[in-house]
C-alpha cells in the first residue's frame, strides 16, 4: 500500500505523507517557512474574539 498523496498547503503540489518527506505537509522548507512568514505577519489568525485589553494597554485617560 503506498503513502497517502496531500497538497502543499502553501504550493498546492502532490507530496507523499511519509517519513521521507521531512517538511510535511509542507513539499520544502522553502514553503514551510514562506507558512511561518504569513502567521508571524499576521496574514493568517485563526478567528475569534479580540482579548480584552489589560491594564497596561488601556490608556490613562480612558482608566
Amino acid at each position: 500500500m503506498s503513502p497517502p498523496r496531500v497538497k502543499c498547503p502553501t504550493c498546492g503540489r502532490q507530496i507523499e505523507w511519509s517519513e521521507q518527506a521531512p517538511f510535511r505537509p509542507f513539499c520544502s522548507e522553502r514553503c514551510k517557512l514562506i507558512d511561518l512568514g504569513a502567521w508571524l505577519s499576521e496574514q493568517r489568525a485563526i478567528p475569534g474574539d479580540t482579548p480584552a485589553p489589560s491594564g497596561d494597554e488601556i490608556p490613562p485617560e480612558e482608566r
